[in-house]
């Protein structure tokens, strides 16, 4: 393994530690780490990413250990991948932390919408990094596209080179990809606007990796989704029904886990799962308050809820496995810098009525103003404004309506686009 701390480019987490939950992460996919390399930088070395004297270290150890893979915490540029795999030798395969994350998503897939969303994260990965090493790639991928209803892919035009055919038939694949995706979040959506009629809220479960949410939704709904002690364990979204101290239901849903440096195709290609997040009624984040980095691993999760631009939804906060800590109630103490929030531990069953009474509190009984400008046309929107808020003023004109009230938070989500601030 292979580490860098850059002067002056911020990180979450002390070199050590990344370094730490890199090995977490090459153990889920299945690889024995023997040994690592950290370096501190002024900035990033244009051809090889680390200094010329590191790479010469790295090879002299990796020679010596016998190494099959130098795997570097950071994402490497292709000129870097292409650069550091010739200076290292044949028989070593340069991978970063992008790639590492993407082979662990490969193996967790266990459905179809997320086969579908790892292959295209995938080869959006692959397509600046091929090479003329990568042989036969259009007769494999050309199959895979062909049976998705793509033809002639396979087929090497006038004057191309086996390169060109290669970058051809994976643009080719991306874009079929890309078409059924949407065809899943078209599903989603119709999906949504059901649950939506039927007003049963949707609570979704998000957190750190590892941080507990599957065992989190186990304990509340006592169904057996995957549990364990891995990084990305689970992966395909779980949804499941929980009844509320006031014996209403809430649907809750258990989706991928986040991590610092999150490939960025991931975030694009998840999309039609990460949506289900926004379009939740409520967040709770699941905090693993016992690792040593809780408050960073939380922050890595406000960041990338902020990158698929999920704003303004009401958050609880779990403090989980308070079981794993020498003294409990030294997370209780917590619990004042987290509005909203429960001490608890999802295995051993402990602040469990606490939570959901917290969670039935924000859906059902806080409300929020709202000032909103609704078209004529969605007379659902003004129907369940009705039936659910309270209604300060109604003016009426010939194109919409504009109602100023109190909203319960859990309802916000569909008046969004409508919002009126003045």
């Amino acid at each position: 393994m292979v580490g860098a701390e850059i002067r002056g480019q911020p990180s979450l987490l002390p070199i050590e530690d990344s370094l730490q939950e890199l090995r977490a992460l090459a153990e889920t996919a299945g690889i024995d780490v023997v040994g690592e390399i950290a370096q501190r930088l002024g900035q990033v070395e244009p051809a090889t990413f680390i200094g010329s004297g590191k790479v010469e270290e790295l090879k002299t150890w990796g020679d010596e250990l016998q190494a099959d893979v130098i795997l570097f915490d950071d994402e490497l540029s292709p000129r870097h991948q292409r650069n550091l795999e010739k200076l290292l030798g044949d028989d070593v395969r340069v991978i970063d932390r992008t790639a590492l994350i993407l082979d662990i998503f490969a193996q967790h897939a266990h459905t179809r919408e997320g086969a579908l969303q790892v292959e295209l994260a995938q080869y959006e990965y692959r397509l600046p990094r091929l090479t003329r090493q990568w042989t036969h790639l259009a007769r494999q991928a050309g199959g895979a596209a062909g049976r998705g209803g793509t033809t002639g892919v396979g087929l090497r035009g006038p004057g191309e080179t086996q390169l060109e055919v290669d970058r051809r038939v994976i643009r080719e694949r991306i874009a079929f990809l890309k078409r059924r995706l949407e065809d899943v979040r078209r599903q989603r959506k119709q999906h949504r606007v059901q649950r939506r009629r039927a007003e049963i809220p949707v609570v979704s479960i998000v957190g750190y990796t590892n941080a507990g949410k599957s065992t989190l939704l186990n304990a509340l709904s006592g169904s057996a989704v995957l549990v364990e002690d891995k990084l990305f364990a689970t992966l395909d979204p779980t949804t499941r029904r929980v009844r509320l101290p006031n014996r209403k239901v809430a649907l809750f849903t258990d989706t991928v886990g986040f991590i610092q440096k999150l490939p960025t195709q991931l975030v694009a290609a998840f999309r039609a799962t990460l949506e289900e997040i926004d379009e939740a009624d409520l967040l709770v984040h699941v905090i693993d308050i016992a690792h040593p980095n809780a408050r960073e691993q939380a922050i890595a999760v406000e960041q990338t809820l902020a990158e698929i631009g999920v704003h303004d939804i009401p958050l609880v906060t779990a403090l989980n496995k308070i079981d794993l800590l020498p003294d409990p109630d030294a997370a209780r103490a917590l619990l004042a810098e987290f509005p909203h929030s429960a001490a608890i531990s999802a295995e051993k069953r402990i602040g469990l009525d606490d939570l959901l009474s917290i969670v039935q509190r924000e859906l059902f009984d806080s409300s929020v103003p709202v000032r909103a400008r609704i078209p004529n046309r969605r007379g659902d929107l003004i129907a369940l404004f009705h039936r659910n808020g309270a209604i300060d003023t109604e003016e009426y004109d010939e194109t919409s309506v504009r109602i100023v009230g109190r909203l319960p938070a859990r309802l916000l989500a569909p008046f969004r686009d409508y919002l009126d601030s003045q």
